[in-house]
């Protein structure tokens, strides 16, 4: 080692710097910034290693993605089978009650053929006038038998007004034959 001394005048870093300076200026191990033996020896990754590294991450929450889309289009393909199976539900309910419908489309063409055989072919307006109709002669027969009856009843006043009327002839008739009888013996 060789001692150059060249100015009695160094520092206190400088001299601290000569203690740790070992072979020529390289310094020795310092102890406050002291690793582990393990530490030491970790071998720092290289780019390589570390794209790698991210890579399989990546893979892993691709995986995990795949396996939750599967499980989707599992429950996806369970939901078409059940919605198919309604529609097919729906499509027998709507197919029986085109059915219904159409049968009860033909009762009603049988029935309205039936009520132009009978003559029922008549509206509830045109039912309602002819009940109108039939309401006011059945009120003109009424009052006119209420008239006759009225009339009856003068008549048969009338009638027991002229028979005894004519029971008073009678009498009065016996009466002016006895007196001429009388008035002619």
């Amino acid at each position: 080692m060789k001692r150059l001394a060249v100015d009695p005048m160094t520092t206190l870093e400088y001299n601290e710097w000569w203690v740790k300076r070992i072979n020529d200026n390289i310094p020795g191990p310092s102890l406050e910034n002291s690793q582990s033996i393990e530490e030491h020896l970790r071998v720092v990754p290289t780019e390589l290693e570390i794209i790698k590294q991210d890579f399989e991450k990546k893979n892993a929450e691709l995986e995990k993605k795949i396996e939750q889309m599967e499980e989707e289009k599992v429950n996806l393909r369970l939901d078409v089978d059940v919605q198919k199976l309604e529609a097919d539900k729906l499509r027998k309910g709507k197919n029986k009650a085109e059915e219904e419908l159409d049968s009860l489309k033909t009762d009603y063409k049988k029935l309205r053929l039936l009520m132009r055989t009978a003559g029922l072919r008549k509206t509830s307006e045109q039912w309602r006038e002819e009940i109108r109709e039939e309401k006011n002669r059945s009120d003109r027969w009424e009052r006119k038998f209420q008239e006759m009856q009225a009339r009856n009843e003068a008549l048969e006043k009338s009638w027991l007004e002229s028979q005894k009327e004519k029971g008073e002839l009678k009498d009065r008739v016996v009466e002016l034959e006895g007196s001429l009888r009388q008035h002619r013996s």
